[in-house]
């Protein structure tokens, strides 16, 4: 179960705000990259988020370029999953790789306001706001066991010790 409090944003947000392009080349652990979190887009965000928060957006979450610092920070920020109303390709496989919970679910998105308390129960393939359900399709079982094993890299690292 993820609950947290919501952090709603718009349309195209794009991975140059998600985390600023002029830190791309910059040598910083994941925990780093986290103070850098949507700062150009919300600066309270990376001083204010809390472990379990979703962050919600409009269409096309995670446009732009294919860094993958976008999906590294906020999953070191502590942010449980995020929800639109549909992603870039490339940021939602991104996002999967690197342990990130990525959900579309257009209904949800307009209900859900910044600082409205949002439940994701992935087991029953629901996300809960106000009393109100929002089912989602089930997550591929291999979808689920790279987000449960923390990211892609550390899913394999397992698979591999299983076969040694």
């Amino acid at each position: 179960m993820i609950a947290g409090r919501a952090w709603k944003y718009g349309d195209n947000v794009n991975t140059d705000v998600i985390f600023p392009g002029r830190y791309t080349y910059a040598r910083m652990e994941p925990a780093e990259m986290a103070k850098h979190a949507l700062e150009d887009l919300d600066p309270s965000f990376a001083r204010e988020v809390k472990p379990g928060d979703v962050i919600v957006g409009g269409r096309n979450f995670g446009c732009g370029s294919s860094r993958e610092q976008a999906a590294t920070c906020l999953v070191a920020a502590g942010v449980g999953a995020v929800v639109a109303k549909g992603f870039a390709r490339i940021f939602f496989r991104n996002a999967i790789n690197s342990g990130l919970l990525v959900l579309e679910i257009p209904d949800a998105v307009d209900a859900i306001q910044s600082g409205d308390r949002v439940e994701i129960d992935t087991e029953r393939g629901v996300l809960i706001h106000h009393g109100k359900k929002y089912p989602f399709p089930p997550l591929p079982g291999v979808v689920q066991e790279i987000l449960a094993a923390g990211g892609l890299i550390p899913y394999l690292r397992g698979q591999l010790a299983k076969e040694a």
